[in-house]
């Protein structure tokens, strides 16, 4: 397990590690209570991604769009 505290990833850190841990948990050669600590990394790593994808998500929803169709600005999106 990394050291990086999860809240401060990318989603594409968070991402790498989610698939270490996952890996790690599917082979099923962990001692359990390192199983456990990963099981409870690999949560924190899914809420971390889960929450930045929609961060996108709400930047792509602010995008406005004229008459035709196309975009023609952004909206600012509050606290982004």
């Amino acid at each position: 397990m990394a050291d990086t505290k999860v809240d401060e990833m990318s989603f594409e850190q968070a991402m790498a590690e989610l698939e270490q841990v996952v890996g790690q948990l599917e082979r099923g050669d962990v001692p359990l209570d390192d199983s456990i600590k990963l099981y409870e990394r690999g949560a924190e790593l899914k809420k971390r991604c889960e929450a930045k994808l929609k961060e996108a998500e709400e930047k792509v929803a602010q995008i406005t769009l004229g008459s035709d169709g196309q975009a023609t600005g952004t909206t600012p999106v509050e606290g982004l």
